[in-house]
């Protein structure tokens, strides 16, 4: 396997005594949007935060750059450039919106550039200057999502990890979400989002992983997948896997 931007290597993690993921291996490409798909406790949620330093590795390793980021703290890791939009937003419901944002921007100190990226989070999202001084825990499913995504950006990313943006959403307001995911990867944003909804994510990925049982099962062009029968197979958990000796 080649050196992405970000390489996860034979990754080992889990919660506890519990192990959940058994050496995956992955890699995403500076300017990629990449997904990863699986079903309900299949271990995408816990890739990512393992990627951001929240679970801890056992044994293997990711790099960024080629640089082991393994053992760093999560904001360390957010300061060398990847953020993470978590599931469910996870925002400061008795925050406004404004302020939101600006935590997303605590670990920078450029005070000029924060306030142009708040700035230019309304132009992405005008409904979010609409209610700049609403609490965030008012706002609706759509616009929350629109808020966290916001926030997440306020780190000014290298690579952006989502975690289920499409969760809890109307198909309308999951068209939108991913036509920003788009908007966000031109603009430069390397895209790694796990997501249960393959067709959506598979619309605008380039590659994709297939992940079940905490072991990556298939693996390639978005393209690709979308026309694998062994894909159903995979979310169901009939895909029969070779277990290593």
């Amino acid at each position: 396997m080649s050196d992405g931007v970000l390489t996860v290597r034979n990754v080992v993690a889990g919660y506890g005594p519990s192990e959940v993921l058994h050496g995956i291996s992955l890699e995403v490409h500076k300017g990629e949007t990449v997904c990863l798909l699986g079903s309900n406790a299949a271990g995408k949620s816990t890739t990512l935060r393992t990627i951001l330093g929240l679970v801890k590795v056992r044994s293997g390793e990711i790099t960024f750059h080629g640089e082991r980021i393994d053992g760093l703290t999560t904001p360390d890791i957010v300061a060398k450039g990847i953020t993470m939009v978590p599931e469910n937003r996870r925002l400061f419901a008795r925050m406004t919106v404004r302020e939101n944002l600006e935590i997303g921007a605590n670990l920078r100190s450029d005070k000029a550039g924060i306030a142009n990226d708040v700035e230019g989070m309304f132009e992405m999202f005008p409904r979010l200057r609409e209610r700049h001084k609403q609490r965030a825990g008012t706002l609706s499913g759509g616009e929350q999502q629109m808020l966290a995504i916001g926030r997440a950006l306020m780190a000014d990313p290298e690579v952006l990890l989502m975690d289920e943006p499409s969760m809890g959403l109307a198909p309308i307001l999951v068209e939108q979400v991913f036509d920003t995911i788009q908007e966000i990867n031109g603009r430069g944003v390397t895209i790694f989002l796990v997501e249960q909804n393959a067709n959506v994510a598979l619309a605008i990925a380039n590659r994709a992983y297939v992940i079940q049982t905490g072991r990556v099962v298939l693996s390639d062009s978005a393209s690709a997948l979308l026309a694998n029968p062994d894909l159903s197979k995979a979310y169901l958990g009939e895909l029969e896997t070779v277990e290593e000796p």
